[in-house]
């Protein structure tokens, strides 16, 4: 994969990104993504998927458990999926786009 520089306006999701990185580049955030991710994307703005609170927050669609984790995974690593409220660790909260994976459906 080709490494995505500091100046670009793009995120690349293969990677986890931290806070202060997603901070600096604001609400114009693009990223790149594949079929499956915007796939994701779209059940999440379905109102039915879950995340487990954890520091790799496992997704849930239909109460079923997301066949690509990994995907989940860099898309909340990348701020574009969160769950809706806190909870504590272990617990299932539902899940939400955040402005920046709103932007990314709409793009896409």
């Amino acid at each position: 994969m080709r490494a995505i520089s500091e100046r670009s306006e793009r995120v690349d999701v293969t990677a986890p990104a931290r806070s202060a990185d997603r901070a600096q580049r604001g609400s114009a955030v693009r990223a790149t993504l594949t079929y499956r991710d915007r796939a994701i994307l779209r059940a999440v703005a379905g109102g039915t998927a879950e995340m487990l609170v954890s520091s790799q927050p496992d997704l849930f669609v239909d109460g079923r458990f997301c066949c690509d984790q990994l995907a989940a995974h860099r898309l909340a690593h990348a701020g574009l999926i969160t769950g809706a409220r806190p909870g504590t660790v272990g617990q299932r909260v539902p899940a939400r786009l955040t402005a920046a994976g709103h932007l990314e459906l709409l793009a896409g």
